[in-house]
């Protein structure tokens, strides 16, 4: 499909550089194909009455590492030139694939020294996809310490262009669920949950359940091909516990819907499930990319924020709803108000069957 029907334009005061306070205050646009109407507006605190006893959510409860770094390039003479890492995908316990700014002045057999000398690393190899192997000078529990202390909250492009990471952020860009520590990037559908919003959903009979995906900074990458077909994803690390998987196909066996707290859980979901939707256990890799014309297997509503022109999770919510309707869904974002993208409010979208 051409890249172009999935681009619009938003105006830069749409974009939420702070979420909402407190989190479960946002607001939620209720997508209902074949419904009348088919968009509707509420908030987050209403999600237990938009969904019934029995239905489940599945959330990521990746954890968001500081995974950017800075540092310097070194053992090529007096040249030390900067280099800005961000750190996107775990190899081995001690090498990281990670996309570098100026990446043209890194070569493979480079080092590169981060935090003031704490850290370094030596690029082991330059990849076809933009991202460069690091294989730094220490590994394990000790390498996670040494990018805890060196490293900055990975904030967005579109929010750290306006201003720089704090010590909000430590807090904001983490969700109520975060266990597991390797996302450079926040499952931000997560972000909007409470205690208050968990116990009520709780008392409604919508029970809650975990998977984890380390999300990738490949999901902030801009699409430069023209047609879907020429693009290559990212691949992102994820699990679905066995216990998880058969109590998501109980939940669907007696009649209760799989929900989707946002894109990610949704992507690993559909990579676990066979052609006759059954979620089976899952551990490793996915690199699934979805457009309009997926036939969706596992997941039956989905919970989401606002997402980028022309991007990869744009493409999927148009697969999953339609594109046509979310075209008109965000023109009536954008037109009522909205606030966009990972600091911004939600949307919660229902399938569109035919």
């Amino acid at each position: 499909m051409d890249v172009q029907l999935f681009d619009f334009d938003l105006p830069e005061e749409r974009i939420a550089l702070r979420p909402a306070e407190p989190r479960d205050h946002a607001r939620m646009m209720v997508v209902r194909p074949g419904a009348e109407p088919e968009i509707g507006h509420r908030g987050v605190l209403d999600l237990p009455d938009l969904l019934q006893p029995g239905d489940a959510l599945v959330v990521n409860d990746t954890r968001v590492i500081p995974a950017q770094l800075s540092g310097r390039r070194i053992g090529r003479g007096d040249s030390e030139p900067r280099i800005d890492a961000t750190l996107h995908k775990r190899v081995d316990a001690q090498t990281w694939l990670a996309f570098l700014k100026p990446g043209r002045k890194i070569a493979a057999g480079d080092r590169i020294s981060f935090g003031g000398d704490v850290l370094e690393a030596l690029a082991v190899e330059k990849n076809e996809g933009g991202d460069v192997a690091l294989r730094f000078s220490c590994s394990g529990p000790e390498l996670d310490a040494a990018i805890a202390a060196t490293g900055t909250m990975p904030l967005p492009p579109y929010i750290a262009g306006k201003r720089p990471a704090d010590a909000r952020d430590h807090a904001d860009y983490q969700t109520a669920f975060a266990e597991h520590d390797g996302a450079v990037a926040a499952p931000t559908a997560g972000l909007h949950f409470t205690e208050r919003l968990l116990t009520s959903l709780t008392d409604r009979g919508i029970g809650l359940h975990r998977l984890t995906l380390h999300v990738g900074a490949g999901t902030f990458l801009p699409m430069k091909a023209q047609d879907t077909r020429d693009h290559r994803m990212h691949s992102e690390w994820g699990t679905i516990s066995p216990e998880t998987a058969e109590a998501l196909n109980a939940v669907r066996a007696r009649g209760g819907r799989v929900v989707a707290v946002g894109t990610t859980a949704l992507r690993l979901l559909e990579s676990a499930a066979t052609e006759s939707g059954i979620i089976q256990p899952f551990s490793g890799d996915t690199d699934i990319f979805i457009t309009p014309g997926y036939r969706f297997r596992a997941v039956d509503a989905l919970m989401t924020n606002f997402h980028l022109p022309k991007s990869t999770l744009f493409m999927l919510v148009s697969a999953f709803a339609g594109l046509e309707r979310m075209q008109r869904a965000y023109g009536h974002a954008i037109a009522d108000g909205y606030r966009f993208y990972s600091y911004g409010d939600s949307s919660l979208l229902f399938p569109d069957r035919t």
